[in-house]
């Protein structure tokens, strides 16, 4: 295990959310009592303490905006206040000059929106609240959002979706530093999932999404996800379910907010971006999760990430000889 000393820094401000500084801090806690190092250290604009979400007041260690602060990991916490406002100039240029200081930098959940305002996403992939990816997307152009990410990778940023996937990232961080088993542990402590994967949806129908009431409905599922590219038409799911394609229409609506066939498709999409990261061509991905053609995956991609799966796949690639060079660079 590594056990040198590796400084976190936790960029807070008023109306910073309450859980998005709570949850990673555990999750490094836990770690420490299990052998790791690591020193937090919550920084805000002028140093003075802040009021969270919840209106708690979280004491402060010190001021953002001293030029000696240096991190290995830098994490920037999310709040409402973003972005319903822009971010405030200092603390745009606090996290600007500390980042650069720093080794890794993440964001938690809207904390996307202060990183993008210091420039530091440009031309890399990230993500935010589902809520507020098309926020921003349109006020970003040249960042490339994935909308329902729990986590991004890109190099050595990171970005996360809603508070609880700030726990999904610091594990990440966590195996990162330290590997698997100690990561593990720490998430049986703390009694959440190891992880869930990086690219895997905020949505995600096989995954985190609830599971139907009606046990025919979750055979559905299970058929579904144990074969995308099966025959699922709305007859065919009404056939296995033992009623008629009418009444599981309308199950599917009053359990889940959807129709059958949009929810085929997003284990569908979901299954081709896992084989698009494996390595995949673009056919092989579509015939392998039951995609028509190349041409309707391709419709898929641009309809749910705005961009085709050539583009996802290339960035996907750039991101990994990003990560294998920071890898390499930090063993050194």
């Amino acid at each position: 295990m590594n056990t040198a000393v590796h400084r976190i820094g936790i960029v807070v401000f008023d109306g910073v959310k309450l859980l998005d500084v709570a949850g990673p801090s555990e999750v490094f806690s836990e770690a420490n009592r299990m052998g790791a190092h690591y020193e937090l250290t919550l920084c805000a604009v002028g140093g003075g303490a802040v009021s969270s979400s919840t209106g708690m007041t979280i004491p402060v260690d010190a001021d953002a905006t001293d030029p000696r602060l240096r991190f290995d990991t830098l994490l920037v916490m999310g709040g409402d206040v973003f972005p319903a406002r822009p971010v405030d100039p200092e603390l745009r240029e606090a996290v600007a000059s500390v980042a650069q200081r720093s080794g890794r930098v993440c964001s938690i959940c809207t904390g996307a929106f202060i990183l993008a305002a210091a420039g530091l996403l440009d031309g890399r992939r990230a993500t935010t609240h589902w809520r507020h990816t098309g926020v921003l997307s349109r006020g970003y152009p040249d960042i490339i959002v994935e909308p329902d990410a729990i986590f991004v990778r890109d190099g050595t940023t990171f970005t996360s979706a809603g508070v609880t996937a700030g726990i999904d990232v610091a594990l990440a961080l966590v195996e990162d530093d330290h590997g698997e088993q100690l990561a593990r542990q720490v998430a049986q402590s703390l009694v959440v999932f190891l992880q869930r994967p990086g690219g895997q949806s905020q949505f995600s129908p096989t995954l985190t999404g609830p599971r139907p009431q009606t046990s025919a409905l979750r055979s559905v599922f299970d058929a579904v996800a144990a074969d995308p590219a099966a025959d699922h038409s709305t007859p065919k799911l009404a056939a296995l379910a033992g009623m008629s394609p009418r009444h599981l229409t309308r199950l599917f609506h009053d359990e889940l907010g959807t129709t059958p066939a949009k929810y085929v498709e997003s284990v569908r999409f979901d299954g081709a971006k896992a084989a698009l990261e494996s390595g995949y061509t673009i056919a092989q991905a579509a015939e392998r999760v039951g995609f028509r053609s190349p041409e309707t995956l391709r419709r898929a991609f641009v309809a749910r990430l705005g961009v085709p799966p050539s583009a996802y796949q290339q960035r996907f690639r750039s991101a990994q000889r990003r990560d294998a060079t920071a890898g390499a660079s930090r063993t050194r």
